[in-house]
């Protein structure tokens, strides 16, 4: 792979290994253990398994492994590890690193199931977690402290679309000799600048803009070769979180065609978004990429989109909000995001409905609120379509 190579290019070519048979298209190996040529090899192996050597699919996989390099080389980072799903990349990067009596610090405006883990798994192990407004320093500033082992963060909040400023973050964290740790799901692989920025950990949902169809579950971890071969590959390779092969085939089949869909979504976000910024039956709409957003300035240097997500607050509460969902007709309801179709989801009542009223007072999530996932349909009929819809709650 060349240095010169933009990332669109790296997306196809990246990682690539090929057999003997020079297939173009990379090959699924469907095998969960290898042979070896003599049990002298085989006890070599075990000591030190070399970059083209494999033992057993939970450890590593030539597929996998494919994924694993193209997705590493996208985001500027040393190496990768592929798990199961993106909650695997997120429990897996977290218990690895952490342990009884360590401390963190996060941003308290969560994805529930990040929540979930930050609260109930780290808490029931003994880590000490402190919740912060992600976009308050001086919040974070009070709260690091010199025993704290990591900050962690949705670089883009889920579902109010608050944007950290990562590098603000990371200087604290690092004076601390704190880790970043970033969930990375909203800003995309496309717009990241996350380890530039100075994340040292950045996770991903594959299950998302990776594969962005709709057809599997996956995550990845990314960091330095040291974290993710000394520290995660050890705690997921032995609890068995890993990606399978057929599912990094299609991963890899999903970044050939990344940066065409998430640029295409994100061109009906903004464009949806601007033509919706002053419709009667909304309270607010919600994205970065809108100038009148908190963050707008610190989105653009960070990402230079607004990514393919708004939130719309709509006038009526739950009952509008509901009204809206059940009269579109392009969109579709489900609780993904970052899927070729447009999807809406209500947070309050499906991602976030673990939440106390009080939390998610909040955070912002209020009855009214639904998020809106764009895909690659047309943006005028999409936009046409939550028209009607909104006319639809109002009457």
């Amino acid at each position: 792979m060349s240095d010169d190579w933009t990332n669109r290019t790296k997306a196809i070519h990246a990682g690539t290994r090929r057999s003997q048979y020079g297939e173009l298209s990379e090959a699924i190996f469907l095998t969960q253990g290898f042979a070896y040529d003599s049990a002298e090899s085989a006890e070599a192996r075990f000591i030190q398994t070399g970059d083209d050597e494999f033992i057993y699919a939970r450890y590593g996989n030539p597929t996998v492994r494919m994924f694993e390099e193209r997705i590493a080389a996208l985001e500027g980072a040393e190496d990768a590890f592929a798990t199961a799903s993106g909650m695997a990349a997120v429990s897996g990067a977290l218990t690895a690193m952490l342990r009884a009596g360590d401390h963190v610090v996060s941003a308290r405006a969560l994805f529930g199931s990040c929540l979930y883990i930050l609260e109930e798994v780290l808490g029931r192990y003994g880590v000490e977690v402190t919740f912060v407004d992600g976009t308050d320093l001086d919040q974070w500033r009070d709260a690091i402290r010199p025993d704290t082992k990591a900050v962690f963060f949705e670089s883009v909040s889920n579902p109010t679309l608050e944007v950290i400023d990562v590098a603000g973050v990371a200087e604290l964290a690092h004076a601390a000799g704190a880790k970043v740790v970033i969930d990375n799901v909203f800003a995309t692989p496309v717009f990241s600048k996350a380890f530039a920025l100075g994340a040292d950990v950045v996770i991903y949902s594959a299950t998302k803009h990776i594969d962005g169809q709709g057809r599997a579950l996956g995550g990845v971890i990314l960091g330095s070769r040291e974290f993710i071969r000394k520290t995660v590959e050890p705690y997921m390779k032995h609890t068995g979180g890993s990606m399978s092969p057929f599912t990094a085939w299609i991963m890899l089949k999903g970044l050939e065609t990344m940066s065409l869909r998430v640029n295409a979504q994100a061109d009906s976000a903004q464009a949806i978004a601007e033509a919706l910024v002053d419709h009667p039956a909304l309270d607010r709409v919600i994205y970065p990429g809108l100038s009148g957003h908190a963050q707008h300035a610190l989105c653009a240097q960070q990402m230079g989109r607004g990514g393919t997500v708004l939130s719309l607050d709509l006038k009526g509460g739950q009952k509008a909000a509901f009204a809206f969902l059940n009269a579109l007709q392009i969109i579709l309801i489900s609780n993904n995001l970052g899927d070729a179709k447009s999807i809406v989801t209500h947070p309050a009542t499906t991602t976030h409905q673990r939440l106390s009223d009080a939390q998610k007072t909040t955070l912002g999530i209020t009855p009214g609120l639904i998020r809106l996932s764009l895909g690659i349909e047309d943006t005028g009929d999409l936009l046409a379509d939550i028209r009607q819809a909104l006319d639809a709650a109002a009457g």
